[in-house]
């Protein structure tokens, strides 16, 4: 079961990583470690409305991320934020 994960998981890495060019790939990933490290404050902070606004702010990062390599390298995927509908936006 588990090298079933891994070739899913690797199989879905490489087809993703098709999808953009490098450098709109290497944008997303500095938004997606930015959002990693945010969302590692928040999990040292207790429940609450502060652990909650760094969460938030974490998704904003990641989906500002997936929007802006989208615009770089636009190969018909379209990103939550792209929509209107992702989790941080207002629907």
């Amino acid at each position: 079961m588990k090298k079933l994960l891994i070739g899913l998981a690797t199989t879905s890495a490489l087809a993703l990583a098709a999808c953009q060019s490098p450098a709109a790939d290497k944008v997303e990933d500095q938004a997606e470690a930015k959002a990693d490290a945010i969302d590692d404050q928040a999990d040292a902070l207790p429940d609450g409305p502060a652990k909650e606004a760094l969460e938030q702010k974490a998704d904003v990062v990641e989906e500002k991320g997936e929007e802006k390599a989208n615009a770089m390298d636009d190969n018909g995927e379209i990103a939550p934020s792209e929509t209107g509908v992702g989790d941080t936006q207002k629907k």
